[in-house]
């Protein structure tokens, strides 16, 4: 019989030993619980190290606060170890680094805002924390066969978000587009954080300089301040610059 190897996430300690506790007590389940974000993503690189992939990702929706979450959320990675990372970025950090990896979202309450970036981050499933262990296996091995699972309540305003999100994607896509080369490169970096100086540096451009691509990307997107333009970006689906990747080479673009 294969076993599913279930991770569950979560910073209330009695409530994801008890969860870990009688998902174990079934005969094809093995469990491991987590109690921050850090903690799972090194669970999760340990047991693939091991050749013991988890099938499984049971992720409390407000992990650490719900500081960054939905798509504007950078997403996590495995050497985030000493980080926060809080529920929706850990679904966009593993859905990026363990795509195989699937994820069922543990909420308190039913939220169709919070539920649909969910999915839009990556997870499978939007489960109460009060439901019955026969509901949590029944999606836990739905999502397994790809399956999405959404309480039956949630259903008409989910898709309600998800359309709003679409035409918002849609109308930051056509903007994102008119920016030149350039202009998306120095987007990238205010996506990954950088300031002025940071930008100048990375793509051997003068301070004046980047000030004045930022001001036209600022004009050009229709925003007045950097993080609204890295929202309009991340709704876009711009990521950001990789931070840990060569620079710019010298004179390899335009300014």
């Amino acid at each position: 019989m294969q076993r599913i190897r279930v991770l569950v996430v979560d910073d209330h300690r009695i409530f994801a030993e008890s969860l870990a506790a009688a998902l174990a007590a079934e005969p094809d389940v093995e469990v491991s619980a987590a109690g921050s974000g850090p903690a799972a993503l090194r669970c999760l690189e340990r047991g693939a190290a091991e050749g013991r992939r988890f099938d499984v990702l049971l992720v409390d929706a407000d992990l650490g606060g719900t500081v960054g979450s939905g798509p504007s959320a950078v997403p996590a990675r495995a050497g985030d170890a000493d980080g926060i990372v809080d529920g929706m970025s850990l679904v966009t950090g593993v859905r990026s680094v363990h795509p195989r990896v699937r994820i069922v979202v543990l909420a308190e309450k039913d939220d169709p805002r919070r539920a649909a970036l969910a999915l839009q981050a990556g997870a499978g499933g939007w489960v109460a924390k009060d439901c019955s262990l026969s509901r949590l296996l029944t999606v836990v091995r739905g999502v397994l066969r790809d399956e999405t699972h959404l309480p039956p309540a949630l259903l008409t305003g989910v898709l309600r978000e998800l359309t709003a999100a679409r035409k918002h994607r849609t109308e930051s896509e056509r903007l994102v587009e008119s920016l030149t080369p350039r202009e998306r490169e120095v987007l990238r970096c205010m996506v990954a954080g950088l300031g002025r100086k940071a930008v100048a540096e990375r793509l051997y451009l003068s301070p004046h300089t980047v000030r004045t691509h930022m001001q036209n990307v600022l004009g050009k997107l229709g925003v007045h301040s950097t993080l609204a333009a890295v929202a309009l970006a991340r709704r876009a689906g711009v990521g950001p610059v990789d931070l840990t990747g060569d620079v710019v080479e010298r004179g390899s673009q335009p300014a």
